[in-house]
Parts: structure tokens; sequence; C-alpha cells
């Protein structure tokens, strides 16, 4: 679920008039006249993702047990608007929002679920959540926009972040609809085509149409879960698809899709005109995350094996929300984001961004304390090494989904 480079931010595209996401991915980053933030993860156009990327590498660091740069907390932080919301990038901050700035759902989301894990910004978290809610559609899901028509990967990071706040999705209503009502009005039915999925939104003539990624994003939202899944913590249901009556069976019948999806191969092919003979690496990584969620964790396992040997390249040419994505995945299937196919996707991360936080004397002794006293000796050695990363730099968004789709 990132704003991926996918139909949402297609969707929002047109919603907005601006250029579409594979633009930006192929356009010039900034002249060096321009600049770029020194905090600022990757060294792309942050235009279109420059929230959700800091967003998703913040948290994917903290993930594995890395405190980010100080210097890139506070201009995430920085980049919030008065009333809450979340652009994808200010390039001054010290001009007030107004209506031409272009906040969107989905920045805003992923801001709140980086900073809630991250802790101590709560004034941060609690006005981006007041801004949700006021952006919630009668349905009761969210749209990329304030005011644009509920979509599944909007609905589901927003339902991420209300859980990552502190909140209770299911009791977040407008006129009566909760986020799941929203999400199983976009489930599709098990019979026909692409029976079980979700669909991103209803196309031009009303009829729900199967999304691998909205599928993705739909399942973690209807189990009430964010970007992070903790590995081993799913619970597996029937695989054979059965009428949704409420989130978990539609959870449970948007994997059974997904496996179905990824069974010939071990991964998912691109939605985009012109690429769909080419592996989607992001949809794939968020399709882990998805199946390890609800407990299929055997296709899970084999797809995260076919990102091992396939993906690096990718994570390479996207920057750090790819990273990040490939972190959460190794994750959620207890799988070492250090050893990911010989590939060290933290040091990679890290070295996209400002250097890690300087670890204090205080906690060094802690450290040294706890090791010594680890039977497996185990401990947080690791934990040292990242600390002396040169650099540290996800998805839905923006996640570089249109990078993604490249060989």
């Amino acid at each position: 679920m990132n704003v991926r480079r996918s139909a949402a931010v297609l969707a929002a595209v047109a919603v907005i008039g601006a250029a579409t996401p594979a633009a930006a991915d192929t356009s010039p980053s900034p002249s060096p006249s321009q600049g770029l933030p020194s905090a600022l993860y990757g060294d792309g156009d942050p235009q279109y993702d420059g929230v959700w990327r800091q967003s998703l590498a913040l948290l994917a660091q903290h993930t594995v047990g890395v405190e980010p740069s100080k210097a890139a907390v506070d201009w995430l932080t920085g980049q919030q608007c008065a009333d809450g919301s979340f652009a994808p990038y200010r390039a001054d901050t010290a001009k007030a929002c107004d209506a031409k700035t272009m906040v969107d759902t989905n920045q805003t989301a992923a801001a709140v679920q980086a900073l809630a894990a991250l802790g101590g910004h709560d004034d941060v978290t609690d006005k981006a959540v007041d801004w949700l809610k006021s952006a919630q559609n009668e349905d009761g899901g969210w749209g990329y926009t304030a005011g644009g028509a509920s979509d599944t990967n909007s609905t589901s990071v927003v339902i991420g972040a209300l859980a990552a706040a502190g909140e209770k999705p299911a009791e977040v209503k407008k006129d009566g609809k909760s986020p799941y009502d929203a999400l199983l009005k976009l489930a599709l039915p098990c019979e026909g085509d692409g029976a079980g999925a979700f669909a991103f939104q209803p196309d031009k003539k009303g009829e729900l149409v199967a999304n691998a990624d909205a599928t993705a994003a739909g399942v973690l939202g209807s189990l009430g879960a964010g970007l992070v899944v903790e590995p081993g913590k799913g619970e597996a249901k029937a695989a054979a698809c059965e009428k949704a009556d409420g989130p978990e069976q539609a959870a449970a019948n948007g994997a059974a899709y997904l496996t179905d999806a990824l069974a010939e191969n071990g991964h998912l092919t691109s939605a985009l005109p012109g690429a769909e003979d080419q592996p989607d690496y992001g949809n794939t990584a968020d399709a882990v995350v998805a199946l390890a969620a609800q407990g299929s964790e055997e296709q899970a396992g084999k797809s995260l094996a076919w990102l091992e040997k396939n993906a690096a390249d990718w994570a390479t040419r996207s920057g750090p929300a790819a990273y990040a994505q490939l972190i959460f995945a190794a994750h959620a299937t207890g799988a070492d984001p250090r050893d990911f196919g010989g590939t060290d996707l933290v040091k990679q991360l890290g070295a996209t961004g400002p250097a890690a936080a300087e670890k204090t004397a205080e906690t060094k002794s802690d450290e040294k304390k706890d090791e010594s006293e680890s039977d497996s000796g185990f401990g947080v050695w690791w934990f040292v090494g990242v600390c002396l990363v040169a650099g540290i730099g996800i998805g839905f968004l923006i996640s570089g989904r249109a990078k993604k789709q490249q060989p």
C-alpha cells in the first residue's frame, strides 16, 4: 500500500491535472541550482513522492532497529500544512499552504504511520488524523484527494494510519459508514473474472474490475494493518472464495486471488500499457506483505524468494521507497533484510539519505550490557554496524511504481 505509482497516483493525476507519475519518474531530477534538501531520501524529483518516500524510508529503518537521522524526521514533520495535511513536496515551508497546495490522503497517511512508529510526534499525527477524518467520504472511504471518489488503495493506507495512531478504524465513520464498509463495496464477488479480488474503483460503467495492486492494499486494509506487518501474526482462512460478509473474509478472498496470480511464476506482472509482460516488483512486494498478514505464508515465502533473486537491480534504479518495500516484505516473512539475496537492503536504503542518528554513550552502555547478558550473543550487534553506515535514506504511491515496470 504505498501511494504507489499505481492506479492511485494515476487517478489523482486525473483529478488535479498534473503530469502522470510515470512522467515524473522519467523526468530529470531538479537542477543543481534548485538543489534538494540534504535531509531528503533519494535524489529523484520529489514533486510527486517526497513525503511518501521519506515516510517509507523512516518507517523501514525503524522497523529494522535503525534510528533515523533527526534531520530527516524534522524534514518530514516540517512538510505538514497548518490544517494537518501533507502534500508530496513543499520546497518552501515558510510559505503557508493554500488552495493550490496539492495535499492528499496518501502522503498524509504515510507520514502518520512513520511518525507514530517513531514516537514523540503526537502533535503532528493528531492534526494529520483530524484532517484525514475531515476528508472521509460518505461511503466511509477515502479518495486520493479530499472529496475524490473512494478507492481501495487510499482507504487502506488511511486505515493503516488510523490504527497506527491508536484509533479504531471501524469506529471512524461518516454518515454511519466505516472504512470497512467502503472496502466491502470494492471487493469483487466470488463469481466471474477476478473472483475475490479488490477493484481500485468502479470503472466508467460502475463495474468492478480486479486489480492486483488494489487487492494487496485491500487485504491489508481489511485486516486493519499498515505498511509494516509483524511475522507470524496472520491467521490463514480457507483458500476458497466465500461470500464476504465482513472485512476478514474479504481479506481472505483477496489473499486467495493473489495466491493464484502469483502461483505460476512467483511474481505479478505490470498492468501499465505496453509493459504487461514485465514483472511488477513493487506490487509483488506488497502482495508478499499482504499474504503474510493474512497468514498465507507458503506463497508469501515463494514470492519473497523470487524477489531475492530478481529485485535488487529494480531497487537500485527506483530508490528509497523500493528498498523500503523490500524491507517490509522481508520483515513480514521473517527473512533478513540485511542478507536479501546477497544484498544488504538496510545499508542500501541508508545510502540514499542522511546518516543515521549517532548513539549516545548511555545507549551504547545499555547495549553492551544487554549483549553481555544475552545467552545467544546476538543482542544488537547488527544495530551498531548499521549506525556506522555512511548514509541513510516505498509502494502504494509513491513507491516508484512506474520505475518498477522496468525489466
